[in-house]
């Protein structure tokens, strides 16, 4: 008898034979970083163990997550999404009256010694929630009222974690439902108008505080100074809004003189995502306190308050720059481990990573982060249906995004938003929810080829 067909049979052989193994190189490599830059970032604490032990409790719990979602069939949860998306908005509103208030922000579970931060997982079940609406809804796609729907499952997720309030966490949500509502072929009208409808909601509060933050602006321009009252509401708001409108319908009745046809219904929506985005602004100002939107602008130029908001970018620049090729050396940071450098366990990790170890490995950091993604969308394309190739793009997507956020923060690209680095930053809550998202991916890959 030939024993080697049997053995080529074994479930252990099949997973050796399919599993992703640069993927999961690529995690090993980020989750072994992560730890020992944590254990350095947190050597001035006093008490670098109690850190550390935390986290690797977090990579064992992750990893039991990982191993759980990738031996199951990720099918199972495109019949029970709408089920997980109820499940999520529970954990939601139920953190809002039972949830712990942690550095101003009532998200967060207390049992016994262990806490948990449920906006991390829900992320994860909106992805699949979302991505199994799609999946049952793709030939209904380019009609508004399934695009409608797919907006109130975001904005819906969206509202009960800014009553947290927790801001920041809400930012991976959109352009996580922007690739996915494009990948199901949605019209690019609805995509402009959702961007538009964002870029409003979450761009004004943070103008006019870029605009406060700079008071000789407001001295020789009287339009600037009338423009920031407006956003208190009232008469202002009430005549810039009115003016906006009726000199857009202006336009294309200019534009319709002269022969250039322009559907009036556009003109219509346009002037309507302009005024509720403008209104949406609001209730973005009142989510966000006065230093988190310094914050969100201060990168574009720090020296406006080196000392408040733009302090930790600039310690962060200071740090990346000095580690220059080979860095500093393990644990011989100055920024690090002098504490100069704020937050260096969690958001700014990758400032403790660049300062000590260098270009070099901060190179093979994004590498790292470089080929997870690259490898999610290669599952997408490989999945077997197209619910698996809709999660594994909202999971690329997830990564992409706070890659590109946390990394760009860190080295003055980009806003501090206070998004942790998955795989890197200390952090129970995100380490766990990161791996069990790398399970998901896994099963759809090993997956690909069955029926």
């Amino acid at each position: 008898m030939d024993y080697s067909d049997r053995e080529e049979r074994t479930p252990l052989n099949k997973f050796v034979a399919n599993v992703d193994w640069l993927m999961l190189g690529s995690t090993v490599f980020l989750v072994l970083t992560g730890l020992l830059s944590v254990f350095s970032a947190t050597l001035h604490y006093g008490n670098p163990g109690k850190f550390s032990t935390t986290q690797l409790a977090a990579v064992m719990t992750g990893l039991g997550g990982l191993i759980f979602f990738l031996s199951f069939n990720y099918q199972f949860f495109r019949q029970w999404s709408n089920l997980l998306y109820v499940f999520a908005s529970l954990m939601l509103m139920t953190v809002l009256f039972l949830g712990t208030t942690v550095r101003g922000t009532k998200g967060w579970f207390h049992i016994g010694f262990l806490s948990f931060q449920p906006v991390e997982m829900t992320k994860i079940m909106f992805i699949v929630a979302l991505a199994g609406f799609l999946d049952k809804n793709w030939r209904d796609m380019k009609h508004f009222s399934k695009v409608a729907t797919a907006l109130a499952m975001l904005f819906g997720q969206i509202v009960l974690i800014l009553l947290q309030p927790d801001f920041g966490s809400t930012l991976v949500f959109f352009p996580v439902t922007l690739i996915l509502l494009y990948i199901a072929g949605v019209e690019t009208l609805y995509l402009f108008g959702m961007v538009l409808f964002s870029s409003l909601a979450m761009g004004i509060p943070l103008l006019i505080t870029f605009i406060k933050l700079q008071p000789s602006l407001m001295a020789h321009s009287a339009l600037l100074s009338y423009i920031v009252t407006a956003t208190k509401g009232g008469l202002p708001a009430i005549i810039i809004l009115s003016g906006f409108a009726c000199a857009m319908f202006a336009l294309w009745w200019f534009l319709d003189q002269m022969k250039i046809r322009l559907p009036l219904a556009y003109v219509v929506v346009f002037v309507g995502i302009f005024v509720s985005g403008s209104l949406a602004s609001g209730l973005v100002q009142k989510s966000l306190k006065d230093y988190q939107r310094k914050r969100l602008i201060v990168f574009l130029k720090p020296d406006i308050d080196s000392l408040g908001s733009g302090y930790n970018i600039i310690q962060s620049k200071i740090a990346i720059g000095s580690g220059r090729i080979l860095g500093k050396g393990l644990f011989q940071g100055t920024q690090s481990q002098l504490g100069f450098l704020p937050e260096e366990h969690t958001d700014f990790i990758f400032a403790v990573i660049g300062e000590e170890t260098g270009y070099v490995i901060s190179q093979l950091v994004i590498l790292a982060y470089f080929l997870l993604v690259w490898r999610a969308m290669v599952i997408a394309r490989e999945s077997r249906d197209r619910f698996g190739s809709l999660v594994a793009i909202g999971i690329a997507g997830m990564f992409a995004f706070y890659g590109t956020i946390n990394m760009g923060m860190v080295m003055g690209m980009m806003p501090s938003t206070g998004l942790p680095l998955p795989l890197l930053s200390y952090g129970g809550s995100s380490m766990v929810s990161s791996m069990c998202a790398l399970g998901m991916l896994l099963s759809i890959h090993i997956r690909r080829f069955t029926h």
